[in-house]
């Protein structure tokens, strides 16, 4: 049995580039900063932001 692996829907592809800045933001700098409004860019960041660091704590 063979698997094919396919390639990324283009908004899975931005949200995998998202995830990897955030993670390089995270690590390059000692105290990062996350704003949060409450608007859907806020809520947008903040999923974002959890997909990368969870099951941890965010830096």
């Amino acid at each position: 049995m063979t698997t094919t692996k396919q390639p990324l829907s283009h908004l899975d592809w931005l949200e995998s580039e998202a995830i990897y800045i955030l993670r390089e933001v995270a690590g390059q700098c000692s105290n990062p900063v996350l704003l949060f409004s409450g608007g859907k860019d806020s809520l947008c960041i903040l999923r974002l932001a959890e997909k990368a660091f969870r099951p941890g704590k965010f830096p």
